[in-house]
Formats: structure tokens, sequence, C-alpha cells
């Protein structure tokens, strides 16, 4: 089958645009005054070409490589000079020991917390003496049944 649909003829855009614009562009009528054409004419003698600036010699290597090392050894120099301001050599240590020292007083008191923990101590032993008699029952009974069971032919 054939298609039905019928296209556009193809029209570039851009045609229409240039067209549109040369029949818009052959419609203006500008005039430009005796007055505005002299103030342009004007304008233009009195502007100077622009000038083109000679470069500036660059500056010599080894200048550039003396003011670098002048500025790395005063660098050094300022930080040397930092770290060591304000540190004084130790001198020898004292070696004169005081007899009279007086010693500390040694006042021992009990502490408030251990309440609490020799009651705990105390639960504790209560409990093992409880499992502990538990225990001899449960094993004295076991003893006893097994003497009540007659022995095997």
């Amino acid at each position: 089958m054939r298609n039905s649909i019928r296209r556009a003829p193809k029209v570039k855009p851009m045609d229409k645009l240039t067209r549109r614009m040369r029949e818009d562009a052959a419609q203006i009528r500008a005039e430009v005054s005796p007055e505005l054409d002299a103030r342009i004419r004007a304008s233009l003698e009195a502007a100077e070409p622009v000038r083109e600036e000679t470069p500036k010699p660059a500056p010599r290597a080894a200048s550039m490589w003396w003011w670098s090392s002048l500025v790395g050894a005063t660098g050094a120099l300022a930080v040397i000079v930092f770290l060591n301001i304000g540190s004084e050599t130790p001198g020898p240590a004292p070696t004169e020991v005081v007899d009279s020292a007086i010693p500390p007083s040694l006042n021992i008191q009990r502490a408030v917390m251990t309440a609490p923990l020799e009651q705990e101590l105390e639960n504790l032993e209560s409990d093992l003496r409880k499992a502990e008699e538990a225990l001899r029952e449960d094993l004295g009974i076991f003893a006893r049944e097994e003497e009540d069971t007659p022995e095997g032919p």
C-alpha cells in the first residue's frame, strides 16, 4: 500500500528569513543629517591609532636565583631563631636530698561503698550454704535409694 499522507514541499527556513530581511531592508529609508555627519567625521579624525607598547626586558635568571637564595636562607634562619627562643638549656639537676621530709599522713577510712558489697557477700555465702545443704540432701537420698534396691542374681 502506498502512504496516502501528503507531504508539504521542503522549504528551507533560512531562505524564507533571508527573503523577508531583504524586502524589509529595501523599505528602510535612512538619511544622515549634516550635523550628525560632521560629528562622526570629527570623532574619526580625533581618534589616535593604538600604539604598540614595547615589551619590558625579562629579569635575568641569575638575579632571580640570587633573590630566591636570599629569601630561602632568611626563612631558614627565622625558623631556627623561632625554635630556639625561650628554650633554655637545663642545668644540672639538684642532687641534694632533704632528710627532714615529712611523710604524708595515712588516715585510712573505710569506703562508704563497701557496706552494700559486704551485705551482698553475706547473701552470696548464705545462698552457697543453702545450695550445699540441698546438694547433700539430694546425694543422701540418692545414696539411700541405692541401699534400698536389692542386688541382682
